[in-house]
């Protein structure tokens, strides 16, 4: 791409881009506890009981409530505590792609979470490394503006990937702007706002002699040969927007609510004293009396003379205040889709029927992210296949099970799952156990304790079982 084409390109994206950070900020400084209420105090929460020049309403107390940050981390860790497991019907190939994901890949799959519900969108980025290995990263979604096609399809046909970085021989920071195609990535940089000086990055990236391996030169853009543009978009719902834009309003009402409250308590320690026809000369000689006598003389003349001392004091509404929070805190669980922690300690010995209602919210959220993750893990598991030079990798079929992490009540799972034993297979037996949590495992674990038992020397010997010796020893085990 030229330079000429790259500016007309960056100033058409910009509104779209602007709009969109700004939404991701927001909704990020409300995951880090920075709510609106803390705006004065550079997003601290701080206690000031004499922060407004007010006789009677002195104190500007502000304290946020992190409601945000608890409802999106339920979602992750209910949705992504235990990774997907991943089938494609061949066992040697599960192999190799689990390898391929790594032992982060749960860790990578909940800030794709965090960063779909702070964001709308999060993206995921692949290459292939020096060594020619696959890997693949988290991107900061304000990093990343798409650029789609305007057919139904909304096929992702480019993307503009622009983030800071600091030049080290002056001390100042620039910005760097990279152009993906599905064919190559080119970068430029700039520092002005209109990038009016926009140029490219020509030492970039390094060229090398295939045959020899040496380094032969620099080049601002990069043949990355991957055949499809290498950035997925984990998107949490069809507008793609932050989970923050269902609630904040009401996580505002919250803090107003409850630091009123919190002035209030401060301002009615402060008495105001009303004197009428006071008979002495000076207010001190009224404190010392006070202190001292604990009485205080008033001139009056008879009659209808309202000479005396009054108390000027704040009333607080508690009853309206305390049924406004808790209907407010109400409403923040309920649209934002996820479960009072306050609910399960008012009944610690739930049903597994009641347990499930807590979580039906939560679920109805989890589920649609499930829907909309499961299509763009595809992708990634296909790039993948197509590294290992699969040659069905783009028609194969993948079967994803995603797990859910929630509190069960497991001496009711067991009851049932002992109930239903003799009538199930040892695998359905297995998923179900609560106590289990690697099923296949339980299954071999399983298997070689027969084996044992029964004193055979081949372990594949059950294999060889009739099928009604078999069940003999299912109903034998259940039994004891």
């Amino acid at each position: 791409m030229e330079i000429k084409q790259m500016q007309d390109l960056l100033k058409a994206t910009d509104k779209r881009r602007n709009k969109f950070n700004h939404q991701f900020q927001r909704s990020l400084r409300y995951y880090k506890n920075e709510n609106d209420i803390t705006n004065r105090n550079n997003g601290e929460s701080k206690l000031n009981e004499h922060g407004k020049d007010d006789i009677l309403r002195s104190a500007d107390n502000r304290v946020s409530h992190n409601f945000h940050e608890l409802l999106v981390d339920q979602e992750a860790g209910y949705l992504t505590t235990v990774p997907p497991d991943i089938d494609i019907e061949d066992d040697n190939l599960n192999t190799k792609i689990t390898d391929a994901l790594g032992d982060e890949f749960k860790l990578r799959l909940n800030q794709l979470v965090v960063d779909a519900a702070n964001a709308g969108v999060g993206w995921l980025h692949y290459w292939i490394d020096g060594d020619g290995q696959f890997r693949y990263g988290i991107v900061s979604p304000n990093q990343v503006t798409p650029i789609y096609s305007s057919d139904l399809n909304r096929k992702l046909i480019a993307v503009r990937r622009t983030y800071r970085q600091l030049n080290p021989d002056n001390g100042k920071y620039f910005n760097i702007h990279e152009y993906w195609t599905d064919k190559d990535c080119t970068v430029f940089k700039s520092e002005l706002p209109n990038y009016s000086d926009l140029e490219l990055c020509e030492n970039w990236f390094s060229i090398y002699d295939v045959s020899s391996g040496d380094e032969t030169g620099t080049s601002s853009v990069l043949k990355h040969g991957l055949g499809k543009i290498p950035f997925i978009p984990f998107s949490k719902n069809k507008y793609e927007l932050p989970d923050l834009k269902k609630y904040k309003g009401l996580i505002d009402v919250y803090d107003n609510v409850y630091n009123g409250f919190v002035n209030d308590v401060d301002d009615i320690q402060q008495v105001i004293l009303i004197l009428t026809n006071y008979g002495g000369e000076s207010l001190k000689e009224f404190k010392e009396t006070l202190k001292e006598a604990h009485a205080i003389k008033v001139d009056s003349v008879g009659g209808t003379d309202k000479s005396g001392v009054d108390k000027l004091t704040i009333d607080i509404p508690v009853e309206a205040r305390n049924t406004l929070l808790q209907s407010t805190k109400s409403d923040i669980f309920t649209y934002g889709e996820g479960i009072d922690p306050a609910d399960f300690k008012n009944d610690s010995n739930a049903s597994g029927t009641a347990i499930k209602m807590l979580y039906s919210t939560l679920e109805l959220k989890a589920g649609t992210t499930e829907s909309y993750f499961t299509d763009s893990l595809n992708t990634l598991i296909r790039a993948i296949m197509n590294w290992l030079h699969i040659g069905d990798a783009d028609s194969r079929p993948i079967n994803q099970t995603w797990h859910r992490n929630q509190v069960q009540n497991d001496l009711e799972k067991a009851q049932t799952v002992s109930q239903v034993a003799q009538y199930s297979s040892d695998e359905a037996v297995a998923k179900a156990n609560p106590i289990v949590d690697d099923w296949q495992q339980e299954l071999k674990d399983r298997q070689d304790d027969i084996v044992k038992r029964d004193g055979y020397d081949d372990p594949n010997a059950l294999d060889n079982i009739e099928p009604d010796d078999d069940q003999q020893h299912k109903e034998d085990d259940n039994n004891k």
